[in-house]
């Protein structure tokens, strides 16, 4: 699911890539839905491709975002007014064994400021299901 949005650097937010031609990404901003085209000189990185450092390795952000969502129930996180010691002691609470010596307080703001786009645009799953249980949980909303 992460894989399809894409982080642009030097443009602020989020992006879900429509389609791809020679050189281009044609986008589309998850927040206004306007749409552009990325060209190769454009530095992208899907966030599929990220991971967090934890003290078991490193950690795909799809599953941190999924305990985030789950910790949170489903709501954004208020982290504008924290400051590093804060942001520190609110990613603690819901991922207990991330890297505290390699993740920086700007990776934890970066990671609230994403999962918070993400959550306003609809999104509330972070990674992939296996069919069974994308099947078992269809069954049981009917």
């Amino acid at each position: 699911m992460l894989k399809e949005i894409i982080s642009i650097t030097g443009k602020p937010g989020l992006y879900k890539m429509l389609s791809q031609g020679r050189g281009t990404l044609i986008v589309e901003n998850i927040e206004d839905k306007h749409r552009f085209p990325v060209h190769a000189r454009d530095k992208v990185i899907s966030l599929g491709d990220i991971s967090m450092y934890t003290e078991h390795g490193d950690t795909p952000l799809g599953e941190i975002l999924d305990i985030v969502y789950k910790t949170q129930d489903g709501k954004p996180v208020d982290y504008a007014s924290m400051d590093g010691k804060a942001l520190h002691e609110a990613f603690a609470g819901m991922v207990q064994d991330y890297d505290r010596e390699r993740v920086r307080d700007r990776d934890i703001k970066k990671l609230f400021q994403w999962y918070n786009m993400l959550l306003g645009a609809g999104y509330t799953r972070f990674t992939e299901q296996p069919e069974s249980e994308e099947k078992a949980e269809e069954k049981s909303a009917e």
